[in-house]
Order: C-alpha cells, then sequence, then structure tokens
C-alpha cells in the first residue's frame, strides 16, 4: 500500500539509532498508542508547535505513515499550532523528495496540500491551523508538543487527555542558506525514526 521509495526509506530507518535520551522522551506517547490500541480505541494525536508551519506537519505525516507502515489501526494524526501561517514549502519538497505524492489543492497565503503515502490510502490535508481549529479533534486525543515555545507559552491544552513535549531543533534555522535542503532532511528524518521507533513497539 505504502508508495515503493517511502517504503525504502522507511527500511533503512533501521539503521538510524535513537539514543536512549530521546526513547525516554518518546517513551510517553509510546505509552499512550499502546493502551488506545489494546484496547480497540480511536488513537488521536494532535501535533501542536507554534506556527504549525514546519515540525508539527513532519510529525504528523511521518506518524499517520508509521501507523500504516505498522498496521496500528483506527490511528489519526493532526497538527496545529499556536497561531497559523502556512505549511512551509520546503517541508512540501523535503516530503516530495522521499517519495509522498503531494498536491497542491488551494489557497495561496496558507495553501491546503494533499499528502498521499500509499496508493490507495487517504491523503494527509495539510495546511496551517490552530490546534484547536474545526479540523482538529476538540477531545479524547494527545496533545503532542514538537517545539519548546509552544510547549512553554501553551500551558493548557482543552480536550487533551495526555500532553506529552517531543521537542524537535526548528530547521527554519536554515532558511535561505546552502544548508537548507540538507537540514530539512535531516530533522525529516529524524521524526521518521522516532515515529518508526513508537509505532514498531505497539503490540496489537
Amino acid at each position: 500500500m505504502i508508495f515503493e521509495e517511502i517504503n525504502s526509506f522507511i527500511g533503512d530507518l533501521k539503521k538510524v539509532e535513537v539514543s536512549n535520551e530521546r526513547k525516554a522522551i518518546l517513551q510517553p506517547l509510546a505509552d499512550y498508542v499502546q493502551e488506545k490500541a489494546t484496547k480497540n480505541e480511536d488513537i488521536r494525536l494532535n501535533f501542536i508547535c507554534t506556527h504549525n508551519s514546519r515540525r508539527s506537519h513532519l510529525s504528523q505525516v511521518w506518524a499517520q505513515t508509521m501507523a500504516a507502515y505498522f498496521n496500528v489501526k483506527n490511528v489519526t494524526c493532526y497538527s496545529g499550532g499556536t497561531e497559523a501561517t502556512a505549511l512551509f514549502p520546503m517541508v512540501a519538497t523535503t516530503l516530495s523528495n522521499t517519495g509522498f505524492k503531494i498536491e497542491k489543492l488551494a489557497g495561496k497565503d496558507n495553501p491546503v496540500y494533499s499528502i498521499k503515502y500509499g496508493v490507495n490510502a487517504a491523503p494527509i490535508i495539510g495546511f496551517s491551523k490552530k490546534y484547536d481549529a474545526e479540523f482538529n479533534p476538540a477531545s479524547e486525543f494527545a496533545a503532542i508538543m514538537t517545539c519548546s515555545q509552544a510547549d512553554g507559552g501553551c500551558p493548557f491544552i482543552a480536550g487533551a487527555e495526555k500532553r506529552v513535549p517531543i521537542t524537535f531543533e526548528d530547521p527554519k534555522a536554515f532558511d535561505g542558506t546552502p544548508q537548507q535542503a540538507e537540514k530539512y532532511q535531516e530533522r525529516s528524518t529524524q521524526i521518521a525514526a522516532e515515529m518508526f521507533y513508537i509505532f514498531s513497539n505497539i503490540k496489537k
């Protein structure tokens, strides 16, 4: 079901080491997913950053893809920000370079993208929105804080059953530099490897 290029990329993630320090940070999310999977309940994951432009989108896309790859059922992934801006184009380019099929559906200032990881998979709809937008769940979800600014500045997420800080360094620091593409790919690979670690350990 998953596109061959993405399948191959995921296969190579087995060589990417997740440190014990990061495993400890990821464990509360793994525990949440496992508890829901054991009870055969819906698993709603909302990845939250300040601008919902980079890290939260990468996390949403890779978590949804890994859930499909490891056949963890009833998983729906979302993303949002403490404010809405736009999905940064380099994120779409990075995912496209990894094998995702991406189509711009609408919009100019805050474009809406269709992001597909598999032939028969429903597309992930990517655009910038606030974490409590109507597009996102209002209750019974885990709030995963992907940047320290959002984690510190947003102490309460209404409706969240669990709040998990899993912060990533912002590739935005390299925008407009010769290292931009490399650093976005590096961050995408890290997020993919960590979502691989979480979902590969879920017992069904």
